[in-house]
C-alpha cells in the first residue's frame, strides 16, 4: 500500500495542475473575447471541460480566476519586453526597444481586454497598481539606471523617474488600446515615446 501512495500523490497533482491549467487557458480566451462582466461562470467552466466544484477548489470565484490570468499576463509582457530590450546595443537603446516593444503589446486585443481594460476596474485600481509595479516598474528602473551608469541620460532620483517613464507608457498603451486604429495610434505614441526617452 505504501508503495502506490505517492505514485497516486503525483497523479492527483498532475491532474490538478491540469485543472487550474485548463480554468486559466479558458478564462484568458473569454476574458479576452468578452471582457470580465460578458464571461459567466459557467461559461469557463464549460470552455474548461470541468465541474463548477473545480473551479471554486481552484480559485475563489470569477474574479480570482481574472487575477490569476491577469497576473500571468503581466509577467509574459515583461519576459517579452526584456527579450527585446536584451537586442539594444547599449543601455539607452536596450531602454527604447524595450519601451517599444511594450507598445507593440499594447495593439494585441488580449492584453488591451485584459491588462489595460479590465484589470483596473475588476482588481481596483490599487491592485492593479500593486501588479503593475512588480512586473513593469523594476524592469524601467534597471533599463534607466543602466542608462544612468553609462552616461547616456542625466542622473536622476530613479525611482521617481521609473514611475512617470512608467506612468507615461501606460497612458500611451491605454491610448492604443482606446484607439479605433490601434496600429496607426502605436505609430504616432511611438514618436511621442521616443522623443520623451531621447529628451532624458
Amino acid at each position: 500500500m505504501g508503495h502506490d501512495a505517492s505514485p497516486r500523490r503525483r497523479r492527483q497533482a498532475e491532474r490538478s495542475a491540469a485543472t487550474r491549467r485548463a480554468l486559466l487557458d479558458s478564462g484568458r480566451a473569454l476574458f479576452a473575447e468578452r471582457g470580465f462582466a460578458g464571461t459567466g461562470r459557467e461559461d469557463i467552466v464549460r470552455q474548461a471541460g470541468v465541474t463548477r466544484g473545480a473551479l471554486y477548489h481552484h480559485f475563489a470565484g470569477k474574479e480570482e480566476l481574472f487575477r490569476a490570468v491577469f497576473e500571468e499576463m503581466e509577467r509574459e509582457v515583461a519576459e517579452r519586453v526584456t527579450v527585446a530590450a536584451a537586442v539594444g546595443r547599449d543601455p539607452h537603446e536596450q531602454l527604447v526597444q524595450g519601451c517599444a516593444a511594450f507598445l507593440d503589446l499594447a495593439t494585441d486585443p488580449a492584453v488591451q481586454r485584459i491588462v489595460l481594460l479590465d484589470a483596473p476596474s475588476v482588481l481596483g485600481w490599487q491592485a492593479w497598481r500593486e501588479v503593475d509595479a512588480i512586473y513593469g516598474l523594476g524592469l524601467v528602473r534597471e533599463g534607466l539606471q543602466a542608462a544612468m551608469d553609462a552616461g547616456q541620460i542625466r542622473t536622476q532620483p530613479t525611482t521617481l523617474l521609473a514611475h512617470l517613464v512608467l506612468g507615461a507608457l501606460n497612458e500611451a498603451a491605454l491610448f492604443i488600446a482606446g484607439s479605433a486604429d490601434p496600429v496607426t495610434a502605436r505609430a504616432e505614441v511611438g514618436t511621442v515615446v521616443a522623443g520623451l526617452l531621447a529628451g532624458l
